[in-house]
């Protein structure tokens, strides 16, 4: 599996490029800055990147824009966001264009290995993995009158759930109730938010773009 590397502090990139290619991934570049990214992606069309919010020039949110520009030209490019905090304007802004394969990451969550490669594997895949701290704070900003607020207080931790990209069984785990039950929750969300039958990887990953929309 290919994979794209945007960071800008020397250690972390160069810890990123051993971490993934002791998983099996194979790192094509590995930049430093906003410009070089988006050239990167173009060129390499990789089949995943790993992109710091905050690149060289401005330190803003270089890493961020090149990543949207890229996936406007090569759509459903799958990008995981690394960010030192939440900032909930650029987990919108990466979210807005309603596909899959995006992914936004706290950097601390790269220190559990396992998590962390799981999440590039399930970004990759048309997937979504968003930090619980994310959709902690997104969650704080939805109002009944958003097309969330039908949902029951279980409809949304089921649907929390799904955002951070976890199975009907895990989820029946987390929460202490049975698959069956999950079911049923995940049939009356994708009612309620008005998605079309179609295949349930696509309505689980359009069901998550909704939420994390608000």
């Amino acid at each position: 599996m290919r994979v794209v590397i945007a960071e800008d502090l020397a250690l972390l990139r160069d810890g990123l490029i051993r971490l993934l290619n002791a998983h099996d991934f194979q790192v094509v570049a590995a930049v430093d800055t906003g410009p070089d990214l988006l050239d990167a992606l173009l060129e390499h069309r990789p089949d995943v990147a790993v992109v710091d919010v905050r690149l060289p020039p401005t330190q803003t949110d270089e890493g961020l824009k090149a990543a949207i520009t890229a996936r406007e030209r090569v759509p459903g490019l799958p990008v995981l966001v690394l960010s030192q905090h939440v900032e909930q304007l650029y987990a919108r802004e990466l979210l807005s264009g309603g596909q899959g394969g995006v992914g936004y990451l706290l950097k601390d969550r790269v220190f559990d290995i396992g998590q962390f490669i799981e999440a590039v594997r399930r970004v990759a895949a048309g997937g979504t993995a968003m930090d619980p701290e994310v959709i902690s704070q997104l969650l704080a900003k939805h109002t009944l009158e958003s097309p969330l607020g039908a949902l029951t207080a279980r409809e949304r931790e089921v649907l929390g759930e799904m955002a951070e990209g976890r199975s009907n069984s895990a989820i029946a785990g987390r929460l202490f109730i049975t698959e069956k039950a999950v079911s049923k929750h995940i049939n009356n969300i994708f009612a309620k938010l008005g998605l079309p039958p179609s295949s349930d990887d696509s309505r689980r990953v359009l069901a998550v773009l909704a939420y994390l929309n608000g």
